[in-house]
Order: C-alpha cells, then structure tokens, then sequence
C-alpha cells in the first residue's frame, strides 16, 4: 500500500471507493435481471485462478480468483488516444501506440519475495531492488486501473446506443459515467507514475522501466505524453461530416472498437484471463458479448 501510495496518498480511500461501486453495480444488475424474470449471471464456479500469497491477504476463501493479475500486458494504446486529434472509430483505421510497453508484469505481489523489507518503507523515488520491484508493481496496477476504466467508458455507450428500453437506457447511462469518473481518476494516477519523483523506476526481475513522460524530445511529442494532462483533447467526431470542427468526446464509441467483444478481446490479449484457457469462461464471455452486440434498435432518422 506505501508503493501505491506514492502515487497519491488517497489511494486506500480510491480503491476502497471504486470496489464499492463495482460491486453496487454487479449486485444491482443481478437484481435487475430478477426483477424482469431474467437470469442472474454468477461466475463464481470460474474463481480458480492463484491470487496473491503476501502477508495481510485474506485468504480465508482459499484465495482465488476470477481474474489473473499476477501476469499483465497492459494495453497503454489509451494514453495517447485521449490526447490525439484522431479518432479510433475513423474508417481509416489509425493506430495508435502507447508512449511505453507493459509486458508480463505482475499488478500485486505473488507473495513476500515482491515485498520490501519492511514492507511500510518505500520512498519516493524508491532505491533499494525490492522496493523497486514493489513501486513497479504498484506502477503497473495504476496503470491497469486506467486500462480497465477506459474500456467501461467505451461500452456503456455503445450499449446504451442499442437499448430499446428507456428504463435499461437510465440504468446504462448511469452506471456509465461512474466508469468514466472511474477513469479520469486512474488516468490522473497513472500519470504521477511516470512524472517526476517516481519516473525511472525498474524491475529488477522483468526489467521493465517507467520513463519520464514529459521529458521526451522534440517538444511537440509532449502534446500526446504530458502527465498531467488527463482530460481528452478535441478530435474527429461524427465523421461522416468533416465539415464539423473537433469535439471533445469518450472514445472509441463504435461497437467495433468499444463493444462488449472488442471488450473480452482486449481483456483477454491484457492477460487478464490468463488460466481459464480450458475452463469455458471464455466462451461463456464471448457468447455473452456476442449476444450484447448484436442488440438492434431502429433509429429514426434525423
């Protein structure tokens, strides 16, 4: 926790606030689905994946898991698209790159090996290998924070969009822009990851290294790296007329880039799932975001 604190000293209230609105939603969700009759989804029977075995977890349940967070390739393609004048739901398809790689990095400690001794004392910027090894992992979880709530963003409004149901259209935009307030959050977090006093710090185990993201060169680089720049720029919005100037928008908005399969996709190459190749957790994903996507509702025209 003193790793992650370096990030920002609120850290234990944000994440303890973020679970509780996870779980308000899931929980409301399941409920919803009752109350129409419906099915609620339990995933339980997939919580089988390792968790962490560091000193202060509860491991009262047996410590497992429905997701893998001790091996993560964190898509950071996010960072530099809330920044850009492109849209990524342009038909010319533009690519867009982190400002680093994160690759095979854990976002907790597997066990005390990946703490500091003791494990309270980690300074800003941290010197010693194992607190080093403690402030990469905690680098890592910002960043995967932002990764996961830049992705909600997208997909409430590309269920919202298919929504037949103005009371199921209330329940998405609400529960959508807690996402996205989720976002710009960890977006701001992360970004102190990579900013001085913190910026140049390395796993001694996986070698990974956190740059400093505003001294890069040349100067207009900045425009798409600067770490305290957190709210989107104006890019290409409804790009059927490009006689419309740039709008500050979410983004991406299209099925294609931001629905529920481009979702499980990008959880799944993020190493998020990493363990249930066998299990049928995936395939009850997919089918459930195929089902999602492929929702229709007639819009008049306008």
């Amino acid at each position: 926790m003193a790793a992650l604190q370096n990030l920002d000293s609120d850290m234990p209230q944000y994440i303890s606030d973020n679970t509780d609105d996870e779980l308000s939603h899931a929980a409301f969700l399941n409920a919803y689905l009752q109350s129409k009759g419906a099915e609620p989804v339990n995933l339980d029977a997939f919580r089988t994946l390792p968790g962490s075995r560091a000193t202060g977890v509860d491991t009262t349940k047996n410590n497992k898991r429905l997701t893998n967070l001790l091996n993560l390739t964190v898509d950071l393609s996010w960072y530099t698209r809330y920044r850009s004048e492109e849209n990524p739901d342009s038909p010319f398809n533009f690519i867009f790159q982190g400002p680093f790689k994160i690759v095979n990095e854990p976002g907790i400690p597997a066990s005390d090996a990946d703490t500091p001794t003791p494990p309270t004392v980690v300074t800003a910027p941290p010197i010693a290998p194992g607190a080093q090894r403690i402030q990469a992992i905690a680098n890592t979880a910002g960043f995967h924070f932002a990764f996961i709530e830049q992705g909600g963003s997208s997909l409430y409004i590309t269920l919202a969009l298919k929504a037949t149901s103005q009371e199921v259209l209330r329940i998405l935009l609400s529960i959508g822009g807690v996402e996205i307030d989720h976002f710009s959050l960890w977006h701001d977090k992360a970004g102190n990851a990579v900013s001085q006093p913190l910026a140049g710090v390395k796993d001694p185990i996986t070698g990974l290294t956190f740059p400093d993201l505003n001294a890069v060169t040349p100067a207009a680089a900045l425009e798409l790296t600067q770490t305290n720049k957190i709210l989107p720029e104006p890019c290409d919005f409804i790009l059927e007329d490009p006689a419309l100037p740039n709008c500050s928008v979410i983004r991406p908005t299209s099925t294609a880039q931001g629905g529920a399969v481009a979702t499980v996709n990008a959880f799944a190459a993020d190493g998020l799932f990493l363990g249930h190749e066998k299990d049928g957790f995936l395939e009850f994903s997919m089918d459930l975001a195929t089902a999602a996507d492929n929702a229709r509702r007639e819009f008049e025209e306008d």
